[in-house]
């Protein structure tokens, strides 16, 4: 008899290790670390709703906030990504930017590299410029507002998004063809998400690109957007 429960303890123990070890295991695998860069004018609580979905799809998560509006985009990206990648060292790294963000992003690996990036998702990239910085750039206002990084966010073909050049990592883009801002809409032309033309999202070396009917303003709150960052993140292409 004490034979016998000495067995089943036995039994129960490893049982329960190896249930343990394999959680952890999985755990693990599934822990990448997903960094997020929010656009112009914004913070990092605008990418709130994102970081709580990846967070409960078991990725860790660091949201940048920076001063977007303070100082040219090489300066912000090299004063915001190298403490967020510190953060993630050791893992498996993936970015989800927004609108600027995607720039930001850019702009530091046209310099770095990151060994252990492995996928990118950009939201509404103004990748060619928009159009609103070319007609609104030189108004009263606008540097008080979008600061000198908006402004280097025009569509000419010295202008930084077209200067940084084609992407050599993987990377799928989301553009919007709903707008909230029929004004700014009228400036740009083609379908729009308020702020950027679908055409102007596009990146030389993309792998994927998707539009969605999401305006630039909210895309990155949105249900079905989450779904399609997480699914590109874990599948290397949108769910389509």
């Amino acid at each position: 008899m004490k034979f016998s429960l000495y067995q089943y303890v036995l039994h129960t123990v490893k049982f329960v290790s190896i249930t343990l070890c394999l959680s952890l295991l999985s755990a693990h695998v599934y822990a990448e670390c997903v960094l997020l860069l929010h656009g112009l004018a914004r913070s990092s609580y605008s990418m709130a709703n994102l970081e709580n979905a990846l967070l409960r799809n078991n990725f860790n998560v660091v949201n940048i906030d920076y001063p977007s509006r303070r100082d040219a985009i090489d300066i912000l990206a090299n004063n915001a990504i190298p403490p967020a990648l510190e953060q993630c060292e050791g893992d498996d790294i993936h970015v989800v930017t927004h609108s600027m963000g995607a720039i930001l992003l850019r702009q530091y690996f046209s310099e770095h590299d990151v060994e252990t990036l492995k996928r990118v998702v950009m939201l509404g990239p103004p990748n060619q410029g928009s159009e609103v910085v070319d007609a609104l750039g030189s108004m009263p206002g606008f540097y008080w507002l979008n600061g000198e990084a908006g402004l280097q966010l025009g569509t000419g073909k010295h202008s930084l998004p077209n200067m940084l050049g084609a992407a050599d990592f993987d990377v799928g883009i989301i553009a919007g063809n709903k707008s909230i801002n029929w004004i700014l809409s009228l400036i740009i032309p083609g379908p729009d998400d308020g702020k950027v033309s679908i055409e102007r999202t596009k990146l030389s070396g993309m792998n994927d690109h998707i539009v969605m009917p999401v305006t630039h303003t909210f895309m990155m709150k949105k249900d079905s957007v989450i779904h399609q960052v997480i699914f590109y993140l874990r599948e290397g292409k949108f769910d389509k």
